[in-house]
């Protein structure tokens, strides 16, 4: 029988119970691709990370990321509450100020920045994949159908449209947050007409209508074929939001091509996020998308593997 040690933390909160929970492996070195996924499955949380040592000598780590369904190329909340156990459990030097890693992902190698002062782990950034913008989606009286929400709530000020820095996601722009809390996602009309097409599998909806005064976006994300209902904090999202925010004039124009943005979201479930989104761009051209936050650890555990 062997025995497996994770930690559990909440990610992009300071609080206990909130974020989005994440479970992660200590050592994944012994596990091979099926029995990770069984035991994401068994958790049945957004994600669940293995550590696994680095493939190039000078970076940190490897990293592998579990849905309940499927393995991820590329995730936001399991990077940065990855890399904030680690410095949580001095798993690797740290020291106050800035701390730089290279955390190897099967889509590509992740920069992470973990920032820490004194005995305190402020924040954990990451650097995203530059983001590709993907087509515009026409249909939306069949959104307003996914949502269970009238036509008229769609903001059509923008586009629906996939945007990914390394997963697409369809960004569904509404008009309010009363839309945003009555959304009722249709699995039979995703089923039908979403399904099937990789690029708008995972729907993204956001509203410029905040409920705290230092965000700028509240969001729901929804994902069945993650195996995800419902996200409480999506960090592989929200590079590409703010890219979609800043290419659509939907926020005010940065400092000097630096635009800072805040997403809300999980308030629907009772377990609010917040991810800070950084965006570099130079004329047309995007030069840096950056997403971060902090976490907490709720607890520890062993799993065993006969």
């Amino acid at each position: 029988m062997q025995t497996l040690t994770y930690t559990l933390v909440d990610v992009f909160t300071a609080q206990f119970f909130s974020g989005n929970q994440l479970a992660v492996f200590h050592d994944g070195s012994s596990l091979d691709t099926k029995i990770m996924q069984r035991i994401a499955n068994e958790l049945n949380l957004s994600e669940t990370a293995f550590i696994c040592p680095p493939r190039k000598p000078q970076h940190q780590l490897s990293l592998r990321i579990f849905t309940p369904q499927v393995e991820l190329p590329i995730a936001g909340h399991p990077t940065i509450g990855t890399a904030f156990v680690m410095a949580y459990l001095n798993m690797l030097p740290l020291h106050d100020g800035m701390n730089e890693w290279i955390i190897e992902e099967e889509l590509t190698d992740i920069a992470v920045t973990v920032r820490k002062e004194g005995e305190q782990i402020t924040t954990v950034e990451m650097i995203q994949p530059l983001p590709v913008f993907g087509e515009i989606f026409e249909r939306q009286a069949l959104v307003a159908d996914l949502l269970s929400l009238p036509k008229g709530e769609l903001d059509t000020r923008f586009p629906i449209q996939t945007v990914s820095s390394g997963i697409p996601f369809l960004f569904v722009p509404l008009r309010s947050l009363a839309a945003m809390r009555e959304i009722n996602f249709r699995t039979d009309v995703w089923e039908r007409h979403f399904s099937g097409d990789s690029n708008r599998q995972h729907v993204f909806t956001f509203t410029t209508e905040t409920e705290h005064d230092d965000s700028t976006v509240h969001c729901r994300m929804f994902a069945p074929a993650m195996g995800i209902s419902e996200d409480p904090a999506t960090g592989a999202a929200c590079g590409p939001l703010g890219a979609f925010l800043v290419e659509h004039g939907v926020i005010d124009t940065g400092d000097e091509g630096h635009f800072f943005i805040r997403s809300e979201q999980g308030i629907e479930m009772g377990r609010p996020s917040f991810i800070d989104i950084t965006i570099t761009k130079n004329n047309e051209t995007y030069q840096e998308v950056k997403i971060g936050g902090t976490a907490v650890v709720v607890g520890r555990g062993e799993l065993y593997i006969p």
